[in-house]
């Protein structure tokens, strides 16, 4: 192949850096990618908020695919492979960062609530990269994980993961799964009214794997009925034009930024370029290391002995201090106030508002 043209995602964090090495890049808003777009490009690189598939792509000199993604539901496989083009996803690449989203939130409900998490009973639905996870740090916080994950159940024959009735008397529940339609395990709208019902009462609920994986009306309802106590939304049915009132209704609502730490980005873009290299031949010369700044000190956890730690000590006073550590490195109640300020907009001011607040959003590094 000649030099390549490359159009990818413009919020693709260092993708002129990293792509423009291998060719002529172009950049555009993902939710703008179109047909006409890709008359000459032969690489392209997008988001989850780009649909792919053969409307998008036939007819086009389109040979690779790549999403700097861990997701990739917004991707038409079976139609990439028909039409004979490559495709890579990034998986797991913002992980961590999804599962520190998860720590911190926990965290700051139970400190707004004067509570602890010691022996809470934490239910992951869907253990894949981020579910594995966010359970590491549930066990970390003295919680107990109870795994659900119907693939992986089948694949292991391990009786550590249960199904999903027996994660109604968790004290948390904690979605992570993929948006799937068909297959033995569906998970577009699992979570819906008769989840609900028979939920633990007074159960937080939490979702930052995919909006439709929730019955929006159900959750509603349940909270019209006060079966919940906490509810934490990083993911929506119909972004960008998310429900306003559900989003006046959450305790924690952010906008699809779970796993938008720097780390987490770079290393989509680090994944996506590296099989970039390899379908084209060329050794990489773009290192993703080289693009993260150096941190500063480390934060004292305020209160404590030199040998005590919050997570030695993990009554409310532990978890407070551990919830304000993670806040200095995490505020997550700034991406919630955030978004909520676009509460009382039209539903099409909302989408917009929501785009932007991913488009700007600020340098947010993981916990190490």
């Amino acid at each position: 192949m000649t030099r390549p043209v490359i159009l990818a995602d413009e919020n693709i964090p260092f993708a002129r850096e990293a792509f423009g090495t291998l060719g002529a890049m172009r950049l555009k808003h993902g939710r703008q990618i179109s047909h006409a777009d890709l008359a000459d490009v032969d690489l392209l690189i997008v988001r989850s908020i780009t649909k792919v598939d053969a409307a998008l792509l036939a007819g086009t000199p389109v040979q690779f695919v790549g999403t700097a993604t861990s997701g990739f539901d917004h991707v038409a496989t079976a139609d990439l492979e028909r039409l004979g083009i490559a495709f890579h996803a990034a998986p797991g690449c913002n992980a961590n960062a999804v599962a520190e989203y998860m720590a911190a939130a926990w965290l700051t409900l139970a400190t707004l609530r004067g509570e602890t998490l010691a022996g809470r009973r934490v239910g992951v639905v869907g253990v894949g990269h981020v579910g594995s996870l966010v359970a590491k740090k549930a066990r970390a916080l003295g919680m107990e994980p109870v795994l659900n994950d119907p693939p992986k159940a089948r694949e292991t024959g391990s009786p550590g993961y249960r199904p999903l009735h027996e994660l109604l008397d968790c004290d948390i529940v904690s979605c992570h799964t993929p948006l799937t339609f068909d297959g033995p395990d569906p998970t577009y709208r699992l979570i819906g009214e008769a989840f609900f019902e028979r939920l633990k009462p007074g159960a937080w609920f939490c979702n930052a794997g995919r909006g439709e994986v929730v019955h929006e009306a159900a959750l509603h309802k349940a909270l019209d009925e006060k079966c919940l106590d906490a509810v934490v939304l990083d993911v929506w049915d119909r972004e960008p034009e998310i429900d306003g009132r559900l989003l006046a209704r959450v305790d924690i609502g952010t906008p699809h930024i779970a796993g938008y730490s720097l780390e987490g980005k770079l290393n989509g873009t680090a994944m996506v370029y590296r099989a970039a290299c390899a379908f084209l031949g060329v050794e990489p010369s773009w290192n993703h290391l080289s693009a993260l700044p150096l941190r500063g000190h480390g934060l004292p956890l305020r209160g404590f002995g030199e040998s005590e730690t919050a997570l030695t000590r993990l009554d409310r006073k532990g978890v407070a201090a551990l919830a304000d550590t993670v806040a200095a490195v995490y505020p997550i109640l700034r991406d919630d106030e955030a978004l909520r300020k676009t509460v009382g907009m039209s539903a099409a001011e909302r989408g917009k508002a929501f785009d932007l607040l991913r488009k700007t959003y600020p340098v947010r590094r993981e916990f190490s």
